[in-house]
């Protein structure tokens, strides 16, 4: 569902001029209840000054009254004719300049991480060219040395949901050209919301697999006979003490 703009700042305008309900509030902005309930306590959003959806013709006031008579209604946001098209839109991404020297950094983060991405999806990511990424793959780019690997998302050229959507489109090529993925490659594939969701079960690193049934026990030691006191002084005899004696007792 599609949030408002602002979506916060009309939580804010929607709590304090109308009696809609905190998940209706919640479901229109993409807040949870509690997030809602928080800004009406005066515990969020503190300071955040509230933004009118109707007078930003993002919400038609006969809605809110729909809403307010019953609270399992669910607003629906106004379509935007400013908006429209901007999914479809189409060329090379336009980036900031002061984002311009984050961008190499970005494609060896996905070159590091997500090597089954095509050039083409990452120059549609960060706004780049075919030659300066083949130039960090190769290694051969003239700062490659003091580039450091930065999350795209992290730095602001992406957003989260398109290099998802990038990623999953390359896990679909890769499984209809049938090649056989390591457990690694199988996890970067994943979306972060699909990655989210799985079980945490403990698996194994590959270097040691098959220890899994090793066992550290001991062997059993066989009892050391008891020693007493007496066993230090009997001596055992010596015959050949006796031949080196002479009949003086001599030796």
């Amino acid at each position: 569902m599609s949030k408002p703009l602002m979506a916060k700042a009309t939580a804010v305008w929607l709590v304090d001029n109308t009696t809609l309900s905190f998940k209706q509030i919640g479901d229109f902005c993409g807040l949870h209840e509690l997030e809602v309930q928080g800004i009406a306590d005066g515990d969020v959003a503190m300071g955040v000054k509230g933004y009118d959806p109707v007078a930003s013709n993002q919400l038609d006031p006969e809605e809110i009254k729909r809403a307010e008579q019953s609270p399992a209604y669910k607003l629906r946001l106004k379509h935007n004719p400013a908006a429209e098209g901007e999914e479809k839109r189409r060329g090379p991404r336009y980036t900031p300049l002061s984002k311009r020297q984050d961008r190499p950094n970005a494609i060896l983060w996905l070159v590091k991480f997500h090597p089954e991405l095509a050039d083409a999806q990452i120059a549609k990511l960060v706004g780049t060219t075919k030659p300066t990424i083949t130039s960090i793959r190769e290694r051969t780019h003239w700062n490659i040395h003091n580039m450091q690997p930065i999350d795209p998302v992290a730095l602001g050229l992406c957003r989260q949901t398109e290099l998802d959507a990038a990623v999953q489109k390359a896990a679909k090529k890769k499984a209809a050209e049938g090649g056989v993925m390591t457990d690694d490659e199988r996890r970067m594939l994943v979306s972060t919301e699909t990655s989210l969701a799985m079980s945490d079960e403990p698996r194994l690193p590959s270097s040691i697999a098959g220890l899994e049934n090793f066992s550290l026990t001991r062997e059993e030691k066989k009892p050391e006979p008891e020693l007493d006191a007496d066993s230090f002084f009997n001596l055992p005899d010596n015959d050949d003490e006796d031949d080196d004696e002479d009949d003086n007792g001599r030796r």
